[in-house]
């Protein structure tokens, strides 16, 4: 592994929160609106969950970028890992266009999918050049399946 470069680090989460407020553009002005006239499961979380469980993932997703881009190891290996994450990253942002921005429930879930399999593509890629960076995108795994649950039964409900 190179030398630690905080700045780096700081650029990887910075990336991933910056993705993350983009996304955030067309979220929140439809929570208070069109969001809150859904029908929702039973198990939906409450929406103050939904800020500090993302900004989590955002800066564990930036760790695991900084993890993979300082690790040395095969040139394209990293680069496709590289293009793994930030296809993902797009989707991401895609998502909260769909879902909230054009209040697609069935869009969002066809874009939740890609995430989702984009996400296991980049774990599985980063595995092998770094699992620390691997193991930091569990969690985002985990949540998105969730959040496709949650996306699937609005589908149902609405």
């Amino acid at each position: 592994m190179k030398k630690p470069n905080p700045f780096v680090l700081a650029l990887c989460i910075g990336i991933s929160l910056f993705a993350g407020a983009l996304g955030s553009l067309a979220t929140f002005p439809s929570i208070p609106t069109w969001y809150a006239t859904l029908h929702k499961p039973t198990y939906t979380p409450p929406n103050w969950v939904f800020g500090p469980v993302w900004t989590t993932l955002y800066i564990l997703m930036g760790i695991a970028l900084y993890l993979v881009f300082q690790k040395k190891t095969k040139k394209v290996e990293r680069i496709r890992g590289i293009y793994l994450f930030f296809t993902q990253l797009a989707l991401n942002v895609i998502w909260s266009v769909v879902f909230f921005g054009i209040h697609q429930i069935g869009g969002g879930c066809v874009v939740i999918v890609l995430l989702w399999l984009t996400i296991a593509l980049t774990i599985l890629n980063f595995y092998k050049i770094s699992k620390p960076a691997a193991y930091c995108l569990v969690p985002y795994l985990v949540w998105t399946s969730y959040a496709s649950f949650l996306n699937f039964s609005l589908l149902f409900l609405n």
